[in-house]
C-alpha cells in the first residue's frame, strides 16, 4: 500500500514528505541539514543527544527532530538565534561532561563532536570541567573501549541491539554518572555474547570505541557498513 503524500512547512518552504517519517528525515530529504549526534540511518531513533531540537508552529514549542513524525501542514523552523544558542550549550556540556582532549584523542580530525563543535562556532566553554577519573577498557583483542569519549549517544547499544542481534551494550545509573557497560558491567573480553563485528565501534561518533593499532588517519568510520547491514536485516524481515 503507497504511502500518502502530505506536505509540511520547514523554514517557511513547501515541502512534500510522506506519513511515518520523521521531521528529521524530511528535513534531510528536502536538503536541509539538522545537527544530531545520536542519530544514526539504520537505527531506532531516541533523542538522546537533542541537539536536533526543532521549533514546531514557530511559537516555540520545541521537539526533538529525530522522534517527531510528520504531520499535514505542519510548519518547522529548523535554524534560529535561539535553536543555535540551545545548541551551543548541549555541545558545551557534553564537552565538559567527561575528558574530551583532541590532541590525544584517537579520532582527532574524524570526530562527530569535534567536527559539529567547529561547524556551530563553539570555540570555547563556559562551564567548568568536571574532569571525571573514568577507566580504559583494553581487555578486548581488537578493540577498545575509552569511556572519557563517551557521549552517551548509545549508538553502540542500537546497532549491537537491532542489526547484529547480540545485545551486547547497555548504559548503567543516571545523569553524569551513566556509563556504558558490555552484558552485566563485566569487562569487554568477558562479554560471551560479543561477536567481534566491529559494528558498535563503526558507529561511534567519537573515539569512545576504536580499532587497536589505528593510527588517528586510520579512524574513519565506515558507517555505510551499519546502514547496509540494517538495510538487509529489513529486506530478510
Amino acid at each position: 500500500m503507497p504511502q500518502k503524500r502530505i506536505s509540511i512547512r520547514i523554514d517557511g518552504e513547501l515541502v512534500s514528505t510522506v506519513e511515518g517519517k520523521t521531521i528529521l528525515e524530511a528535513a534531510r530529504d528536502a536538503g536541509r541539514r539538522i545537527p544530531s549526534l545520536c542519530h544514526m540511518d539504520g537505527l531506532t531513533d531516541v533523542g538522546a543527544c537533542r541537539l536536533c531540537l526543532v521549533d514546531l508552529g514557530g511559537g516555540g514549542r520545541l521537539a526533538p527532530a529525530c522522534t517527531t513524525p510528520v504531520q499535514e501542514g505542519q510548519a518547522v523552523i529548523t535554524n534560529s538565534p535561539r535553536l543555535l544558542a540551545y545548541r551551543r550549550v548541549i555541545l558545551e556540556l557534553l564537552l565538559t561532561e567527561r575528558n574530551h582532549i583532541c590532541s590525544v584523542c584517537v579520532a582527532n580530525g574524524n570526530c562527530e563532536l569535534q567536527a559539529l563543535a567547529s561547524a556551530l562556532g563553539v570555540t570555547s566553554v563556559r562551564f567548568p570541567y568536571r574532569y571525571p577519573n573514568l577507566p580504559l577498557d583494553l581487555s578486548r583483542d581488537r578493540f577498545v573501549l575509552d569511556q572519557n569519549r563517551c557521549i552517551l549517544c548509545t549508538r553502540c547499544v542500537r546497532v549491537c541491539a537491532d542489526v547484529e542481534g547480540a545485545h551486547v551494550w547497555d548504559v548503567k545509573g543516571r545523569g553524569i554518572y551513566s556509563r556504558l557497560i558490555s552484558d552485566l558491567d563485566q569487562p569487554w573480553a568477558s562479554a560471551a555474547s560479543c561477536t567481534d563485528c566491529g559494528k558498535c565501534v563503526q558507529s561511534c561518533p567519537t573515539g569512545a570505541l576504536a580499532e587497536k593499532g589505528k593510527a588517528v588517519e586510520e579512524m574513519v568510520k565506515q558507517t555505510w557498513q551499519v546502514t547496509n547491514a540494517a538495510e538487509r536485516k529489513r529486506a530478510v524481515l
